[in-house]
């Protein structure tokens, strides 16, 4: 399935599109909201793999949840991240992944492959191990 395309503005305000990732796998994850404790928890898990992600060939990973530019700068210079948050307060994006229910955002992630296909789904996503599980199938992925 190819993935909806997005623009959106990441925590320093900052544009991102799909396109940008062009030619490079994008492990793009939907999650609730900043500093909860889950959000929190998974967050910081992609903050302390990003070493092992980096190792892999042209990996990048994104966030994005429904929270301003403002709370995701806040969030990710609290919590030392190193990688792009995205807001999508209208959550047009979340819906088009399929990421919006009832109670707003599901925590789900997608692996994109460098052709901007979906190529992996996480629907019951473990914020404490999720990363190791990313790595893991990334280097199954690319073979």
């Amino acid at each position: 399935m190819k993935a909806p395309n997005f623009t959106l503005a990441d925590q320093n305000g900052q544009p991102h599109s799909l396109g940008q990732y062009a030619g490079k796998w994008l492990v793009l994850y939907f999650y609730p909201k900043d500093e909860t404790l889950e959000c929190t928890a998974e967050a910081c898990n992609f903050r302390d793999a990003r070493q092992d992600i980096a190792n892999l060939p042209h990996v990048e990973v994104v966030g994005i949840s429904k929270d301003s530019v403002e709370s995701h700068k806040a969030f990710a210079e609290k919590h030392q991240l190193n990688f792009t948050i995205l807001s999508d307060p209208d959550h047009k994006t979340i819906e088009a992944y399929g990421a919006w229910g009832l109670l707003g955002t599901k925590r789900q992630t997608f692996i994109i492959d460098p052709d901007g296909k979906i190529v992996k789904r996480y629907q019951d996503v473990n914020p404490e191990i999720h990363a190791q599980e990313i790595i893991r199938d990334l280097k199954i992925l690319q073979g």
